[in-house]
């Protein structure tokens, strides 16, 4: 496996064709794999918006001075999510677009004018989009996996995750094979989209990183098969951290 970013990709703003910044910047291979940050991909499509056009609510007012945070900010990500598991003294939430993470994935880095970003509204349909048409200018059969950064439970630091699909495997499942003794793994489930927008990020770096663009090649996760992200959360009845969080809530 080899992974390699697409140099010099630019600010992107509204309405720019990632797929074609990219296919000008990188010499593309069947089976390649592009990592995109969702940032950009939420630029191109417009997703930004201004806290100077936000009137916050009571509750997000009465967080925002838990929080120390703008209430303008509290009620973007309160307007953003289906369901607040935890508000103090982070905002932990399930994001109208299914990510679970702090502040609905709104974003104030790498975008300019005071802007933030939102996450792509629908990012299995970015990568789809950007994957079909990379195939036009190409002709070349990619993978493609939109990421975002989020922290995980019960460990420090953020890794990089994945929020968008197309033609990439999500899971590997080694259910039915035999370990180095012959013994039959029984619920191995190994997340490979998630390790790849992991080992794609330590190339994208954060801040003024620049590098929203990297190329992987070399890891048999270009499938034919439909694939989203959403194969990678958990059923809402078998997780039992959210189960925790509703119950603390409750009490």
């Amino acid at each position: 496996m080899e992974a390699f970013t697409v140099d010099d990709i630019p600010l992107v703003k509204p309405g720019d064709d990632i797929a074609a910044m990219i296919c000008e910047r990188a010499a593309l291979e069947d089976g390649d794999v592009l990592v995109i940050a969702s940032t950009i991909i939420a630029k191109a499509e417009n997703e930004l918006f201004s806290l100077d056009d936000i009137t916050p609510s009571d509750r997000a007012i009465g967080i925002g001075k838990k929080d120390d945070k703008d209430p303008r900010l509290v009620e973007a990500v309160l307007d953003r999510c289906s369901e607040c598991f935890v508000e103090s003294p982070v905002m932990l939430v399930q994001s109208d677009r299914a990510h679970v993470c702090i502040n609905a994935g709104v974003d104030d880095s790498n975008v300019e004018n005071d802007l933030l970003a939102d996450l792509p509204r629908d990012a299995d349909a970015s990568a789809r989009s950007i994957g079909e048409r990379v195939e036009e200018i190409t002709g070349c059969r990619v993978a493609v996996v939109v990421t975002d950064t989020n922290g995980r439970a019960f460990r420090l630091g953020q890794t990089g995750v994945a929020i968008g699909l197309y033609h990439a495997t999500p899971i590997y499942y080694w259910r039915g094979t035999k370990d180095l003794f012959g013994y039959e793994m029984q619920i191995s489930e190994e997340a490979v989209a998630d390790e790849v927008a992991a080992a794609a990020n330590l190339l994208m770096g954060e801040g003024s990183g620049g590098n929203p663009v990297v190329v992987v090649r070399g890891i048999p996760l270009f499938t034919e098969e439909k694939t989203s992200a959403r194969q990678l959360y958990r059923p809402d009845n078998m997780d039992i951290i959210k189960k925790a969080l509703r119950i603390f809530q409750e009490s």
